[in-house]
């Protein structure tokens, strides 16, 4: 059998991790073994920045819309629950953009989802009487 050194290979691989340490401080850029903890480091603090940013942006969002909600005398949570009821289906986000570009369309949500509030109010005193 033929004798394997895994030359290319080997340098191919640590050519790449000490690529991706490019621009990190002292030897975390210059020797393998401290670049490789250094890069895997970087690889795992930036999986969970990808998780973290879904969830500040939802925060966000919902800061906006409850911001918008109370100029239109509501809470965040009846107007949520006001959409849900009158069947709309506008995501966070769609909404946090009409609450900060669009003041006169946002007025508009809010009082079908008051308007479907009521209705559901009144549903239920019907049946209840």
């Amino acid at each position: 059998m033929p004798r394997v050194k895994r030359s290319t290979k080997r340098n191919d691989r640590r050519k790449k991790i000490l690529k991706r340490a490019s621009g990190y401080f002292l030897t975390k850029s210059k020797l393998y073994q401290a670049a490789q903890e250094a890069v895997e480091r970087g690889l795992m603090f930036a999986y969970t920045g990808r998780k973290q940013k879904k969830r500040q942006f939802r925060a966000l969002w919902i800061v906006r819309i409850n911001a918008a909600c109370r100029i239109n005398g509501m809470s965040y949570s009846t107007f949520i629950n006001g959409l849900k009821l009158a069947g709309n289906g506008l995501d966070r986000k769609i909404l946090a953009d009409i609450a900060a570009n669009d003041a006169a369309g946002f007025a508009a949500l809010a009082e079908q989802a008051k308007g479907a509030l009521k209705a559901a109010k009144d549903a239920r005193a019907a049946t209840a009487a």
